[in-house]
This record gives C-alpha cells, sequence and structure tokens, in this order.
C-alpha cells in the first residue's frame, strides 16, 4: 500500500482520506489550520496523522486537496520538500460560472504545477473528474489520469485501485487540460442533461 499526504482540509480531502485508510494506506492531513488538521486526523482515525504546514510531507504520494488557485503556490511553498515525490493534482481550474476554465488555451494547473515542482518531483493529473459526494458513496469508479514519467502513473494507479477505483491512463501531462475541460462538461452535465450531480464519467468497453 502507499504512504499518502493530502495537503488541503475540504470535502474532497476528507473523502480521499478516509478512502486511503479503507485501502490499507497511511494517511497524512495537512493544512493551514493546524487545529482543524488535528481534529480531522482524529476524525478518520485509524493510524491518520495531522502534518506540519511547510514541513517535509510524509507520504511518497502528496495529493493537492487545494483551490486551483492555491495549487503552484502550494507547490512552490514546499520547494525542495517535494523532491522524488509523486504529486497528484486533482483540481478543477473553473471560471466564476463553471462554464470554462481560467487556464489559458494548451496548459492546465498539472501543467504549471509541473513546472514550479523541484527537480525529481512528478506531477500526476488525477480524480477532478469526480464529484466528492459521489465518491464517498463508494463503489467502483473510473478515475482518468495524466502524467510524463511513467513510474509515478503507476504508483498513483496503486494507490487509486486500493480504493476500489478503476485508473485509466489517458496519456502524457499535457491530457491535464483536456481533463479539466472535462471538468467544466461534467458541470453542464448537471446543470442540463443529467439534471443532478449524482453522476460519474466511466468508459464501456464493447466488442
Amino acid at each position: 500500500m502507499s504512504s499518502i499526504s493530502i495537503i488541503g482540509l475540504g470535502q474532497m480531502a476528507r473523502v480521499l482520506a478516509a478512502r486511503a485508510l479503507d485501502g490499507g494506506n497511511t494517511v497524512e492531513v495537512v493544512g493551514r489550520d493546524a487545529a482543524r488538521a488535528a481534529d480531522m486526523a482524529g476524525a478518520l482515525g485509524r493510524g491518520a496523522t495531522a502534518g506540519t504546514p511547510g514541513a517535509a510531507p510524509a507520504g511518497d504520494i502528496v495529493v493537492l486537496a487545494v483551490p486551483h488557485g492555491s495549487a503552484v503556490p502550494v507547490v512552490s511553498r514546499y520547494g525542495d520538500a517535494l523532491a522524488d515525490k509523486v504529486v497528484v493534482d486533482i483540481t478543477n481550474p473553473f471560471d466564476a460560472s463553471a462554464t470554462g476554465v481560467v487556464t489559458s488555451d494548451g496548459t492546465s494547473v498539472a501543467q504549471e504545477v509541473a513546472k514550479a515542482a523541484p527537480a525529481g518531483a512528478h506531477v500526476v493529473k488525477a480524480f477532478n473528474t469526480l464529484f466528492g459526494h459521489v465518491l464517498a458513496k463508494g463503489g467502483p469508479l473510473d478515475v482518468f489520469i495524466a502524467g510524463d514519467d511513467a513510474q509515478a502513473k503507476v504508483n498513483t494507479a496503486a494507490f487509486i485501485e486500493s480504493l476500489g477505483l478503476r485508473p485509466l491512463d489517458t496519456g502524457d501531462l499535457k491530457m491535464a487540460h483536456w481533463l479539466e475541460g472535462a471538468g467544466v462538461l461534467m458541470m453542464g452535465l448537471g446543470r442540463h442533461g443529467v439534471g443532478n450531480y449524482d453522476f460519474s464519467l466511466g468508459v464501456t468497453v464493447t466488442g
């Protein structure tokens, strides 16, 4: 199993932490509010710990469960403490109406995170096409991933499988731009075609 550090204290951080513990992984939660982080770790139980903001994350896999605008500053602040880590960006850079992204054409939050990360850190995009409340319900779901380092994707895929989910590799990190666009697509489906947000995107293989 994997050792996971989750930076962020929101709903998605809590859900991922709980499912990671269910899968037998070790979990550290980190947030700017040390008391809230300690409360979350205590509520999660099962050996979950609260890390110190700015200190080197304990996990081999570091999940950025922060607002999209905070992802690059957080990575820059940690600096060399992220060297040799797999950094998983789960953010969606929605605009104010959630009908578009705020990133420029041809780039993504994940690619900007990779530029800010130290040498030896490997960024993988994952989990941004899952709603937190859907993930919390349990059951098998598809998780689309993108990244430039093959071993980092293998490690991320193994973590995803430990959660009872299916990892699906979409290619190199440039594909993160389209995964973030898929997040916008999901918001549109929720508002219109589906009519609610109790769904997930997945792949069905035919033939």
